[in-house]
């Protein structure tokens, strides 16, 4: 470790002079020989350093997302070119170069961040030695080896004996249980940010040895972890812990507020968003506006997910616009009061009702009642117009009067060859 980390001794100068920086503010709080003072300093600058890596972060997210859309065409290049590696490393980078991504974009943040972990590692081994490196000077360096941190002095290790403790004006105890708390909070960060990354921030449809690969390395980092944390000072130990809380906490708001497509996350969010434009009508931050207007866009190819978000906005009668906005739909129902006090639908087309199915005997009272309308077709009944003697009106009685023929009715009408609602058949000649 202490070869590795004078290889970038060039930026302990840099990494030291910030340290200093922020002693001095934080010495005229707590003290100058607090280990608060010489905490906060290197907490201060993680954050610092954190900030500055923002813009690596988000290629990482992009490159991630990009990777995680490839696997499927990683996939089949597999089987395809199985007994061909070097054809195989080929259409691989082919791949990667037609999508604009590689595959360590999504460790940049980490390769970016190692030589400020090595500088940081170079100078807490000064302190421990009382060799003055980079911009800290003799007294600054009396006053590091002095501050201690819930009893541990900031150069001391978990494998250091009790005579190199000692020597740091600490007990073996103190060192080794403030080491191992601080071991296991690291290593159980490093866990929950890998583990939250797996279950909640990953597209269940696409199943690929990639997944399997970080479901190991879920398992292997913290191990890791605790391997290296066993020879690391108590001062990289606040440093790597630092920067654990600071990753997973950055990554919990990008799982809450970026999820990745397909992913728990995402089915969570647009749950979430489904209610507040339901409530509001409206889409307010531009993150929300950037997510719908890539649902829009995909069309036919969303996901589980985004076909329900699409559906609850369309049965609030609302419609997701190509810019991201939300308006009201056209098939909105409103109600309007008519005149007569009837309350009726408007901004939707009138359904269509279909006509009630009539009886048999209601559609030959039907087609009598039509055929009466028309004189043409009406067969007289009257005694001047029928072939049958002439008989005194007076001789039956009124109701035998007015009762109908028999024979004269619809039913005799169509079986002497007349056609309901139609033109008539000419009688023959033997029927007159």
């Amino acid at each position: 470790m202490d070869t590795i980390a004078s290889l970038f001794s060039f930026i302990t100068w840099p990494v030291s002079w910030v340290i200093v920086q922020f002693h001095a503010v934080y010495g005229a709080i707590f003290g100058p020989n607090t280990g608060w003072a010489w905490g906060l300093s290197i907490v201060s600058l993680v954050v610092l350093i954190r900030i500055c890596l923002i813009p690596l972060f988000v290629k990482q997210i992009k490159a991630t997302r990009a990777m995680q859309t490839l696997q499927p065409e990683m996939k089949k290049i597999q089987e395809r070119y199985k007994n061909d590696k070097q054809r195989q490393s080929e259409e691989m980078m082919k791949l990667y170069k037609e999508a604009g991504t590689n595959p360590l974009s999504s460790c940049l943040p980490i390769l970016a961040q190692s030589p400020f972990f090595f500088a940081l590692y170079h100078v807490l081994n000064g302190i421990a030695s009382g060799t003055k490196i980079g911009y800290i000077n003799a007294e600054q360096l009396a006053s590091a080896r002095q501050a201690h941190i819930f009893g541990a002095p900031l150069a001391a290790k978990f494998l250091d004996g009790a005579d190199t403790v000692q020597k740091l004006g600490a007990s073996l105890t103190d060192v080794r249980v403030v080491t191992a708390i601080m071991i296991v909070l690291m290593s159980a960060s490093q866990f929950y940010t890998q583990r939250q990354l797996m279950t909640k921030n990953v597209d269940t449809t696409v199943k690929t040895p990639f997944m399997q690969q970080q479901k190991m390395l879920m398992y292997v980092f913290p191990i890791m972890f605790a391997f290296f944390g066993i020879r690391f000072p108590v001062g990289v130990l606040v440093y790597w812990l630092t920067t654990n809380v600071w990753t997973m906490g950055q990554q919990m708001y990008v799982i809450r507020n970026n999820p990745t497509p397909g992913s728990k996350a995402q089915a969570a969010y647009l749950e979430r968003l489904t209610k507040h434009v339901t409530h509001h009508g409206k889409v307010s931050r531009r993150s929300e506006k950037a997510i719908i207007k890539a649902i829009v866009a995909k069309g036919r190819e969303r996901n589980e997910f985004e076909r329900k978000f699409i559906n609850a906005l369309n049965k609030a009668g609302l419609a997701a616009q190509a810019d991201g906005t939300v308006a009201k739909s056209v098939a909105a129902e409103t109600e309007v009061q008519t005149e007569d006090g009837a309350t009726t639908t408007a901004g939707t087309a009138p359904r269509r009702q279909q006509p009630k199915r009539q009886s048999k005997a209601q559609r030959q009272s039907g087609g009598a009642k039509q055929t009466g309308d028309s004189p043409s077709l009406e067969k007289s009944d009257s005694p001047e117009e029928t072939d049958q003697p002439d008989q005194p009106q007076d001789s039956k009685p009124a109701a035998a009067q007015q009762a109908p023929k028999p024979g004269t009715g619809a039913r005799s009408r169509a079986q002497s060859g007349q056609r309901k609602g139609g033109s008539q058949r000419p009688k023959s000649s033997s029927k007159k």
